[in-house]
């Protein structure tokens, strides 16, 4: 296409030119520090989980460190608009997440308030969850949790308000008798996964699992 001449894509991390459906070049993919977990065993975020609620099984796709690839890459999906790293993330995850027999019934990521993401323009998790969907055929509800409160951003909050999470989602619907794959993009303290997992979890006889993008340790 012409705006590829014009305005190639490029490594968000070195600035080369690479192939329009990439995030970064081959050189720069071999710095992203993967997890490598087993979602079926113990493992960073489940042993945090199991503090807060009770979980089946957890997955976290990369390490979030400071300064490291990975925190820019999920920065550019925030806030710089690259709506389209979703895919590329989810696509990362399936080469590594295998469910065997023990799919969850749904995946449900973490909303925004519609403030929030008139704001942003989309929910940075939507692109990511139905890509995951559509690969392992299994259905998403964007709409079964609701944030109740607008706020800023996590990451301008400092560590009090980020626990203050209490009354923040509703269920928007009763639902019973299903596994829920819980989706996220950085596990830091847990609380707002927490506090989605309780509505769930009291709604009916019902289990919860967690996927995110990245553990912040």
């Amino acid at each position: 296409m012409i705006l590829d001449l014009f305005f190639p894509n490029r490594c968000i991390h070195c600035n080369r030119i690479i192939d329009a459906d990439l995030l970064v070049c081959s050189l720069c993919f071999e710095h992203i520090h993967f997890t490598h977990f087993n979602y079926f065993e113990e493992n960073g975020i489940k042993e945090k989980c199991k503090l807060l609620f009770p979980v089946e099984n957890t997955f976290a796709l990369m390490q979030f460190e400071k300064e490291n690839l990975s925190r820019k890459i999920i920065h550019e999906l925030k806030y710089k608009s690259r709506e389209k790293a979703g895919k590329v993330l989810a696509e990362w995850t399936t080469e590594q997440l295998d469910f065997k027999n023990e799919k969850p019934d749904l995946l449900v990521s973490v909303p925004l308030h519609a403030k929030k993401t008139r704001e942003r323009g989309y929910n940075q998790l939507h692109l990511f969850t139905e890509t995951l969907s559509k690969f392992y055929n299994i259905p998403f509800d964007h709409e079964l949790i609701k944030r109740n409160y607008y706020s800023k951003a996590q990451a301008l909050k400092d560590k009090k308000h980020r626990l203050e999470t209490e009354n923040t989602f509703s269920m928007t619907k009763n639902i019973s008798g299903k596994h829920i794959l819980l989706v996220d993009d950085v596990f830091t303290t847990g609380n707002t996964l927490s506090s989605i997992a309780w509505e769930i979890l009291n709604s009916g006889n019902n289990k919860v699992s967690v996927l995110v993008m990245a553990i912040d340790e």
